[in-house]
């Protein structure tokens, strides 16, 4: 049964430069505050293991993606300046997907497509 989900989640994982945590984490706040204004946003946080940070967050789909990209653009300028982003994955299915690659290009991420689930 496939889905017809048009969830697109962002998975960034950054890690942080040596004694900047406690600057990455402040920025992290920053990303939540200026995050919630988005009404397509499903969910959004961070965790935390030492100096790596994931980003989970989720969409309503590509659209609201590429919204809180533009929204939060000037934040990711600041945080990618005290942390690497050592993999990204684009997760949705395909109709979603083709939307993103050409925006998203310069930022080489992998795509897993979605073929299979729900969502409630």
């Amino acid at each position: 049964m496939a889905t017809q989900d048009t969830c697109c989640t962002i998975v960034p994982y950054f890690k942080v430069h040596a004694n900047q945590l406690d600057a990455f984490k402040i920025i992290c706040e920053q990303f939540v505050r200026q995050t919630e204004t988005e009404p397509k946003c499903l969910y959004y946080g961070f965790s935390f293991d030492n100096e790596h940070v994931h980003c989970r967050e989720g969409y309503e789909d590509a659209e609201g993606l590429l919204a809180h990209l533009d929204n939060v653009g000037a934040i990711l300028d600041e945080a990618l300046k005290i942390a690497d982003l050592t993999r990204l994955e684009i997760h949705g299915p395909e109709q979603e997907l083709a939307k993103l690659r050409k925006p998203l290009e310069a930022l080489n991420p992998q795509y897993f497509v979605l073929k299979y689930g729900f969502r409630r």
